[in-house]
């Protein structure tokens, strides 16, 4: 991480590509696209009406509380914190992949999606916003655990897509060797 904010100060930034970023053919951006593949969606963009991201959901008012409940107050944070949606631990045997950051900033979302390697995207239940607390995006031990497990070793990448509140959206695919946890 070091090494590439290092590179970015000295050498024109626009010439680097981002190792997290989704590339524009990946299938979570092709989901979220029109029927032309001749025009892809970019990250932040609407989700189509009738696109398998957006199945009847509805965009929310985006009044900002500060209690950073809306896509409005969560989407700089995550798309600041973007090298850290998800993360890879070798723990007990298995692969353990955490979604702790998300999880985190929740408030804001309507969807989680997330696929392993090649498998097809799959929701991700987020846990409800605590809102009767002062930390609505708290999580809680009755919220569940932020990670799930897989045969160990066997987590190449992973791709994320997240819904926004205003159905705006974001995706990522990560390699594991750049979300490997220590």
């Amino acid at each position: 991480m070091f090494l590439w904010l290092w590179t970015l100060i000295f050498m024109d930034a626009a010439s680097i590509t981002d190792p997290y970023e989704a590339p524009a053919k990946t299938p979570v951006i092709q989901a979220n696209s029109p029927a032309s593949p001749a025009s892809p969606a970019s990250p932040a963009s609407p989700a189509a009406p009738n696109s398998p991201a957006s199945p009847q959901m509805q965009a929310e008012p985006q009044v900002p509380s500060g209690r950073f409940t809306t896509a409005t107050e969560v989407r700089p944070i995550l798309t600041a914190t973007k090298t850290s949606w998800v993360g890879v631990r070798e723990y007990d045997g298995q692969d353990l992949v955490y979604v702790t950051q998300i999880l985190a900033w929740r408030c804001g979302l309507a969807r989680l999606r997330m696929a392993i390697n090649d498998a097809p995207l799959a929701d991700w239940p987020l846990p409800p916003c605590h809102l009767d607390t002062p930390a609505p995006n708290a999580i809680l031990p009755e919220d569940g655990l932020p990670y799930r497990a897989f045969p160990l070793g066997s987590v190449k990448t992973i791709t994320v897509e997240l819904i926004y509140d205003d159905l705006s959206s974001d995706a990522a695919v990560f390699l594991r060797p750049m979300v490997m946890i220590p």
